[in-house]
């Protein structure tokens, strides 16, 4: 993805930074959005994300998913910052896009009706220090500046929603990346919340 660093007015932008508030739901460390993968309950999408920096340390990813706190799980994943992938800078843009993409399609009427509320608006993460997630104030108090990846990886799902290519009945497929595993088994396709209802429903019909 694009990475260079960019200036937004305020009065052009759509911003969040808390997970409260309207457009709390955008941050991945908003709660109420649940992930299933590999049969495990991921607390959200930031606890996903910083689990996948350690493919081949299966009792991080556990101690990381296990805090269901996602600020703890960004402390724990300081504390073994040795371990992390050695292709992590290169692939975490490719990882959260499909976080963001996981997060949305198993909880897609909530996290879609928040993204297309934003209309066509740019998305900014606000943030005091973060300038390559999101954008940071300038000396100008109306301009943020930054290269805004989480913004833009945003907006690049509600263009997938607009124009039907993500929907509640997409399966978003495992990236094809050398151990890309979790609790050292390959991460498998991730479906829609729906579809694991609707096989239970067949297993229990009779």
């Amino acid at each position: 993805m694009d990475t260079n660093f960019r200036k937004y007015d305020y009065n052009d932008i759509i911003t969040f930074a808390k997970t409260d508030g309207k457009f709390g739901g955008l941050s991945n460390m908003s709660p109420g959005f649940t992930l299933f993968i590999n049969e495990i309950n991921i607390q959200s999408s930031e606890i996903l994300y910083q689990a996948c920096k350690f493919s081949l340390f299966p009792n991080i990813q556990e101690e990381i998913i296990k805090t269901q706190n996602p600020m703890d799980a960004k402390k724990i994943s300081r504390k073994y910052n040795q371990y992390v992938r050695q292709d992590w800078e290169k692939i975490k843009f490719k990882v959260m896009r499909w976080c963001l993409e996981i997060k949305l399609i198993q909880n897609f009427n909530k996290f879609s009706n928040i993204l297309l509320s934003t209309n066509d608006k740019i998305i900014v993460e606000f943030s005091k220090t973060d300038n390559i997630w999101g954008a940071i104030p300038t000396d100008n108090k109306n301009v943020l500046e930054g290269k805004n990846a989480l913004g833009r990886l945003l907006m690049e799902l509600r263009s997938k929603i607009q124009s039907g290519i993500l929907n509640e009945n997409s399966i978003i497929y495992p990236l094809t990346i050398s151990g890309f595993n979790l609790y050292d088994y390959p991460i498998e396709e991730i479906r829609g919340i729906d579809y694991f209802i609707n096989d239970l429903d067949e297993i229990y019909a009779y």
